[in-house]
């Protein structure tokens, strides 16, 4: 009971300061800063396009930074990495970890459960009998299902549905509950609000609340943060050519004449840091995408910022 009780989720800290990734195609984000406390709910809201799972990523150590810094549970951004993916776990993240369509729900619960023993556990875990570590599973199993509201006796099947036949909400529920399983520190969910009615934006907001409470902290991406939400919010990426030229102007100048100071990050008034426009790789790692992918307001297609989101994320390798 002693052990069972140490291993359950602890919030962590994330802090960042002027925290900016670029790729070949330019910044997905830049010049983002906010501190959020162990337990809170973040939301990471914009547009389609804007870096939002960009950021998401960056900060769960999936994705590697190139300005500024981040602390996640006191481990700083980019140098540890490695450690920041083992206190955070991820929802499904389009292109990175989907689920696949071919599974039932009760195959997804038990691969994940054998898998978290199997990387994660400790070595007198490993030594347990077999009858024990079954238990031990179904126990993580059923405390994530609980955790994340999945009613698998709702299910048209039970467990034995397929994944292709879930609604977008039970879906959503059955990634949230595969990322508890390993009872993480920090939990990262993107597109929280997608194809989703307002009632089933409640429902979801509602549940991440309450996980929260328990301790975890929360980063959520999504197209419109909920009250009382720490907000962070992400602004549409310029073009490559007008990046260029902004980066041109904030260039250190060889003439006498003084260099303009930087124009300092927008704060809202919800006590909640926006990140000045960024410009770049879509909000994608190893291209994830969204069924919103075309930056409409600057012409940049999909295509051309994944490439950028790709190629940052090859530097770190897959979660």
């Amino acid at each position: 009971m002693g052990t069972e009780a140490e291993e359950q989720p602890h919030g962590a800290a994330v802090v960042a300061d002027g925290f900016g990734l670029k790729g070949p195609r330019g910044w997905a984000f830049r010049k983002v800063s906010f501190r959020a406390e162990p337990g809170a709910l973040v939301a990471i809201e914009g547009p389609s396009g804007s870096g939002r799972t960009c950021l998401l990523l960056a900060l769960t150590g999936r994705m590697k930074a190139k300005e500024g810094h981040a602390e996640v549970g006191g481990l700083p951004l980019p140098r540890k990495m490695a450690a920041v993916r083992r206190i955070s776990a991820l929802g499904q993240v389009p292109g990175v970890n989907e689920l696949d369509p071919a599974f039932t729900v009760a195959e997804h619960l038990h691969e994940r459960a054998l898998l978290q023993h199997r990387f994660d556990g400790s070595v007198r875990a490993l030594l347990r009998r077999p009858g024990t570590r079954a238990a031990q599973a179904r126990a993580r199993i059923e405390e994530a299902v609980a955790a994340a509201g999945l009613d698998l006796d709702a299910l048209p099947k039970g467990g034995r549905t397929s994944v292709r036949d879930l609604e977008r909400l039970e879906a959503l529920r059955l990634s949230i509950a595969l990322a508890l399983i390993g009872r993480p520190r920090l939990l990262a969910v993107d597109d929280t609000d997608l194809k989703l009615s307002d009632s089933a934006r409640a429902e979801v907001w509602t549940l991440l609340r309450s996980l929260t409470a328990t301790g975890t902290t929360v980063l959520a991406v999504c197209s419109e943060a909920p009250e009382g939400a720490l907000r962070i919010t992400t602004e549409t990426p310029e073009t490559p050519e007008a990046q260029e030229a902004q980066e041109a102007q904030e260039a250190p100048e060889t003439s006498e004449a003084s260099e303009a100071p930087e124009a300092p990050a927008k704060v809202s008034t919800e006590k909640t840091a926006d990140a000045p426009k960024a410009a770049g790789p879509e909000d994608a790692a190893e291209a994830p995408r969204t069924d919103s992918d075309t930056d409409t307001a600057t012409g940049a297609t999909a295509s051309t910022t994944e490439e950028g989101a790709a190629d940052a994320l090859a530097e770190t390798g897959r979660s």
